[in-house]
């Protein structure tokens, strides 16, 4: 083995296919010998992975020594403009990964599911990080607490980052989506990621890891690959470090009952096995739009990919008279749309699966399930012939290929159905009798990522919906609406959560900023109004506040501090102002304009102010009319109108500067003003938060 800076590709040697190098400690980590890897259609050796000797212990240290200190260095904002550059240098220079996601079984669909579905993760959280997040280190959860009657004490929840490495294990069937949906919420969050991904595509993820290190957009320590088995990396983590996992259930339960997340407090999560199912309902009858999207949804769950995919359909729960129907009209749809072959070949739409291994432990899961009481309604355990490129049919292929297969179950209550999953293109058909026993069977698969109800009918979907939400962490709903713009039952959206619960693993990943936080720790902070503060850099009320100095709308954000306020002068309304108003904006509401109908409101004494003319009042009384480094006025946030305002009262504003938030590529940043409109008695009139932008210098 050796470490250098040379060998950034995977090298030959003695007439072996290429070696797959890691990437740690800032270098390229070369193996002596490894796993050989076959192409998935030829069987011809395509890589030799392994990490045997490579020091997992240093490679932590590092990532929690340089690696934290250099994402340290980054505010959210900054962190996420680098995802932007990542997402656009791979977007660059994909054609190189998708010639060798081919290698893998891939068609050139399915590459882009991976790569650029990957790619668009990295887009995704740049763009959320920015909208989202402040342009700092910490997150603020909530709203303040108040703990006293004066004010003095307080608390608050803080996000910050957790100070170990994120681990991340990932599956052979997305090796590039995989590694960057959860690179991307870790690497905004500021914590460093070893990625350790499955043997069988490891070449393909060291390629886009490379082209990452060669964008010289990565800080230092931020990324590292481990290309190789990696056995008892959690004897070197602890309660510091994150590990994400996704794979098969026995090793997420070997996982979890091991010494680092029993006794040290390692946070796993995991996501694993999954009977995912589809249900039709029962008014989506043969020839409406509901039937034929279904249909199609599982036909493609069983292709893309070769069916290798967590989230594939494996249950198809239909209205017991229309199981015939779907089996024919699924058989007819994969007869016209499905060739299987090498996807390098012309005209093919189904690769094969990743491996040898792979296609027998899914003939075996197949050879289960038939044992189990299910026939065979469409497809063959047989390898299948394949088109070659010369237009050749082989009928003996060397290729890992499968044919889609349907089974079919006449016991909807098999247990092999809701027990065991057949990684690849292979769906179950069952039957149920009415709405409530289709919630059952959906609920005997003991936990899901995902399930498609296809229905026109408000009625049967909320049924279905209340029924198997708890058993799911998503739900797409497919009716004639959003037919042509559904993203589909097996595609995650980085916007929305994957994951599910009981057998799917019990993890998040996604979700937009929900899955940055799993990277972070919620801590509770107490303590006085400038404490708190001066830790979240939100001003709250008790804080010191300065209304003396210069008008802050003249500062800009060079000059601008958190704490810095203006207090107005007082200006009375009469009766004559709340008529005019009226008048002027056709709110007339009886409040405003009827004495007696007021009086008896068990609200007002009688006819009071618009909170809206105070609204405007307000901002009349703290404004400064001049040209300056304030811009606009792009909204109100949190309005609260507190006590009603008569005609002879007067109210009077303080502003004060709560958040500054700079964009980093921008010459302005946001500015949330607190304000509080109050009257002659200082009783808080109305509470609001204005939001403006302001140039920074």
């Amino acid at each position: 083995m050796t470490m250098t800076d040379d060998h950034t590709t995977a090298s030959t040697t003695g007439g072996r296919p290429p070696l797959v190098p890691s990437f740690v400690e800032g270098r390229w980590w070369q193996p002596t010998t490894g796993t050989e890897v076959r192409d998935a259609a030829t069987g011809t050796p395509v890589a030799l992975v392994g990490a045997e000797g490579l020091d997992v212990a240093a490679a932590v240290k590092y990532a929690r020594g340089v690696g934290q200190a250099s994402l340290g260095s980054f505010t959210f904002h900054q962190r996420a403009l680098i995802l932007k550059a990542l997402g656009a240098h791979l977007n660059e220079s994909k054609t190189e990964l998708y010639e060798l996601s081919s290698n893998t079984g891939a068609t050139a669909r399915d590459s882009m599911v991976d790569i650029d579905g990957g790619i668009g993760v990295l887009f995704t959280y740049a763009s959320k990080g920015r909208r989202e997040l402040p342009n700092s280190t910490t997150l603020v959860d909530g709203a303040a607490e108040g703990l006293s009657r004066d004010g003095s004490f307080g608390g608050q929840h803080l996000y910050s980052r957790v100070s170990g490495v994120a681990f991340q294990v990932n599956a052979f069937n997305f090796p590039v989506w995989g590694m960057l949906e959860k690179f991307a919420p870790a690497f905004l969050a500021g914590v460093p990621s070893i990625v350790k991904p499955a043997t069988p595509t490891a070449y393909l993820t060291q390629a886009c890891v490379r082209l990452m290190v060669e964008s010289g957009l990565l800080p230092d320590g931020s990324l590292q690959l481990i290309s190789g088995s990696v056995r008892g990396f959690l004897d070197h983590l602890d309660l510091r470090d994150r590990v994400g996992f996704t794979g098969s259930a026995s090793t997420a339960k070997a996982l979890r009952e091991d010494g680092g997340v029993i006794d040290r407090g390692v946070v796993l999560t995991a996501e694993t096995d999954s009977l995912n199912s589809a249900i039709l309902g029962l008014d989506a009858e043969p020839g409406t739009p509901e039937f034929d999207a279904f249909i199609a949804s599982v036909a493609t769950e069983m292709t893309a990919k070769a069916g290798q995919k967590c989230t594939a359909i494996r249950r198809v729960i239909v209205p017991r008279p229309r199981v015939d129907a779907v089996v024919a009209a699924i058989g007819e749809r994969l007869a016209q749309r499905v060739v299987v072959g090498d996807p390098r070949v012309e005209g093919v739409t189904m690769g094969p699966l990743a491996s040898i291994e792979q296609r027998d432990e899914v003939r075996r899961s197949i050879e289960t399930l038939l044992a189990g009481g299910a026939t065979l309604a469409i497809g063959s355990l047989e390898p299948p012939a394949v088109p070659t490129a010369d237009g050749i049919v082989d009928l003996a292929p060397e290729g890992a290929f499968l044919a889609p297969v349907l089974l079919r179950f006449e016991d909807a209550d098999a247990d092999v159905v809701h027990q065991v999953e057949a990684f690849g293109p292979v769906a179950s058909v069952i039957g149920y009798k009415d709405t409530a026993d289709a919630v059952r069977l959906a609920r005997r698969g003991g936990g899901s990522l995902v399930a498609t109800i296809a229905s026109a009918d408000p009625g049967i979907v909320a049924e279905l919906f209340e029924g198997i939400a708890p058993f799911h962490g998503r739900v797409l709903v497919l009716d004639r609406d959003d037919v042509k713009t559904s993203t589909g039952h097996g595609s995650p959206v980085p916007h929305l959560v994957h994951g599910g619960p009981g057998r799917a693993g019990g993890g998040e990943e996604l979700g937009g900023i929900r899955s940055v936080l799993h990277y972070m720790q919620r801590t509770a902070i107490q303590g006085t109004p400038k404490v708190l503060t001066a830790l979240t850099g939100q001003w709250r009320a008790g804080a010191p506040s300065d209304p003396s100095g210069e008008h802050p709308f003249r500062k800009p954000l060079s000059r601008l501090r958190v704490g810095d306020s203006v207090e107005s002068q007082a200006r009375e309304i009469t009766l004559q102002d709340i008529g005019h108003f009226a008048d002027f904006t056709g709110d007339t509401f009886y409040a405003h304009t009827d004495e007696q109908a007021a009086a008896a409101n068990p609200f007002f004494p009688g006819r009071v102010a618009h909170g809206y003319l105070l609204l405007s009042w307000a901002a009349g009384l703290f404004v400064d009319p001049a040209p300056g480094p304030v811009l606009a006025n792009y909204g109100l946030e949190n309005l609260r109108f507190l006590t009603p305002v008569v005609p002879g009262d007067s109210v009077h504003v303080t502003l004060t500067a709560k958040q500054i938030t700079p964009r980093e590529n921008e010459d302005y940043g946001e500015v949330r003003w607190d304000a509080v409109l109050r009257n002659q008695a200082d009783q808080p009139v109305a509470t609001y938060d204005v939001l403006t932008l302001v140039s920074k210098d």
